[in-house]
């Protein structure tokens, strides 16, 4: 939802000279931490993810695919954990501890993206700016 409120231009805006400083570089980062994760909790459904090098071109369409991709594993992951009683393997605290996990990072990674394009004079649309609140679009 957000990725897709955000301009070519925008994808690459950034206040800062650091690794993932630009919004595209941060929502492949965001990919990547799922990316690393899932190798660690689910290693048949982490080799099925790509890395996202932060070096290269990083476009949208790959993003999009990307971040589908392991949300859908992340889902699996999650499943797997319900279903066992809350037991995560390779996650000692359980699968609720995993979960506010993620959504805390996630969270964390998207404030971060929508800080830099406002400091950057980027507007996003209202509609994107309210939505990312109304959970039952999602």
């Amino acid at each position: 939802m957000l990725l897709d409120g955000i301009s070519d231009g925008g994808l690459n805006l950034s206040l800062s000279k650091q690794r993932i400083g630009t919004a595209a570089k941060q929502f492949a980062h965001l990919h990547n931490i799922r990316f690393d994760k899932l190798k660690k909790l689910a290693v048949n459904l982490g080799e099925e993810q790509e890395k996202l090098y932060l070096e290269s071109k990083i476009t949208r369409d790959i993003l999009r695919y990307e971040l589908i991709k392991s949300s859908e594993a992340i889902e699996k992951v999650l499943r797997r954990g319900f279903e066992n009683e809350g037991e995560l393997k390779g996650y000692r605290r359980g699968v609720i501890t995993f979960m506010g996990y993620l959504i805390s990072y996630e969270s964390h990674r998207r404030s971060n993206i929508m800080l830099m394009l406002k400091q950057n004079g980027y507007k996003l649309p209202k509609s994107i700016s309210y939505d990312i609140w109304d959970w039952n679009k999602l």
